[in-house]
């Protein structure tokens, strides 16, 4: 249950490394991603249960009833698990069950944005008006600066979320979308500073439309999906519906007048029109997909060697850590690389470390909480299987990272909307 679900494997010569090589359907050359070697082994005991214990503080914090996480450690073991049910005594939640990617997806964005500039078909410096259209004042913004979140564009998100609660099967067109964005004061000028807003991968996908005359999902399933056989992970069409085959049951609860979450009812929020995310969050995957595709990002595996993408981090806030950035659409804390967020349903991550392979993939089915907490639960996980012991004939890496498994779960205590049960 916790391997990595693959189409083939085989282990290269020297330093022990893995090329994973996926044979897809049709498209690109299957990507090998150049990692350690995982341990065909679970965790050990005492490091899962610390594992589990944290996943289900985290889905009490958020009110969520459940949670599907994947920890792979290359020298010591993964464990892959569902944890808590479905909906408030529901069914359990098994490690298969397929959920919304939520941020992840303009990760996936930025991938064919930055492969694309690799062929040659695009610059990244280029002026997004060079490629999208109906952006008259925006010539100072480049495509770079969309993924690297430095554009100053607005969510749209902020506007329309009350909407998509009350509608969720309402089809958006891209553009609809990218109009209230844009609509809205610009959060800073081009390049001065990061600010999330998943209106940059949405004019990201539309200038991959342009520039590709193809979907953005046909472009996404062409150049990430099959090349890194990710059977579980696709971009579904406009119409409504739950995520993938086996949906894990989303929740989007919404306080009361007095700003108080039921946090023993949540509201239930699987079916929707994953029109809304678009280029930024309407991926669906499942958590071995997630965790696979964490390694292929933090390694910059589907990009030609010499990538500059992570090159130029920019600091997250200056509220923040020193070692939290942001560049090419992803997240660097410490030495992990990823993307974490929210979308109605769900709050998700995704981080792996490019030179260990270790790779921590967590969702929680409920979006009302803080979105952080995709992050946060990620990097306790992580901080928790960094120290995991090494498996006989491995050795254990001796770098860490810059905080504690006891620091992150605070960071989720201190943000929870609710509360464990009292006694």
């Amino acid at each position: 249950m916790g391997r990595w679900r693959r189409t083939a494997a085989i282990a290269t010569a020297g330093a022990g490394m893995l090329a994973i090589l996926l044979s897809g359907c049709t498209g690109p050359s299957p990507v090998a991603i150049d990692v350690p070697a995982q341990v065909d082994a679970p965790l050990p005991d005492v490091t899962v249960a610390e594992m589990r214990d944290a996943v289900t503080a985290a889905i009490t914090a958020t009110g969520a009833t459940g949670a599907v996480v994947g920890v792979w450690a290359p020298w010591s073991g993964s464990w892959v698990s569902g944890v808590g049910t479905q909906s408030p005594g529901g069914a359990e939640v098994t490690p298969d069950l397929q959920f919304r990617a939520a941020d992840i997806t303009g990760a996936m964005t930025c991938d064919t944005l930055y492969g694309l500039a690799a062929d040659g078909r695009l610059s990244l410096d280029d002026s997004v008006t060079d490629w999208v259209s109906n952006m008259p004042g925006y010539e100072a913004i480049t495509l770079r600066q969309l993924c690297d979140g430095t554009s100053g564009l607005a969510s749209y998100t902020q506007s329309l979320d009350f909407l998509t609660w009350t509608n969720p099967g309402r089809i958006w067109n891209a553009r609809e979308l990218m109009a209230y964005g844009i609509s809205k004061p610009r959060l800073n000028d081009p390049g001065v500073q990061f600010a999330s807003s998943p209106t940059n991968f949405l004019v990201a996908g539309l200038a991959v439309e342009r520039v590709t005359g193809e979907s953005l999902a046909d472009v996404i399933t062409e150049r990430v999906i099959e090349p890194l056989g990710l059977d579980s992970t696709s971009m579904p069409p406009s119409a409504a519906s739950v995520p993938g085959t086996a949906p894990l049951t989303g929740h989007w609860s919404q306080p009361n007048a007095e700003g108080v979450y039921d946090c023993a009812q949540p509201g239930e929020f699987t079916t929707m029109s994953a029109s809304y995310g678009a280029a930024a969050s309407g991926a669906v995957t499942d958590i071995r997909d997630l965790g696979r595709y964490a390694q292929a990002l933090a390694t910059d595996a589907l990009l030609p060697d010499g990538s500059d993408r992570f090159a130029n981090p920019v600091p997250v806030a200056s509220d923040q850590p020193t070692w939290f950035t942001a560049a090419g659409g992803a997240y660097q804390a410490g030495s992990l690389i990823g993307q974490f967020g929210s979308t109605p349903g769900y709050i998700v991550g995704a981080f792996a470390d490019p030179a260990t392979g270790m790779s921590v993939a967590v969702a929680l089915n409920n979006s009302a909480g803080n979105e952080n907490t995709g992050a946060w639960l990620a990097w306790q996980l992580a901080a928790i299987a960094s120290k995991a012991p090494a498996a006989q004939g491995q050795t254990m890496p001796e770098a860490g990272l810059p905080w504690t498994a006891e620091q992150m779960r605070e960071n989720i205590s201190a943000n929870a909307i609710c509360s464990p049960p009292a006694g």
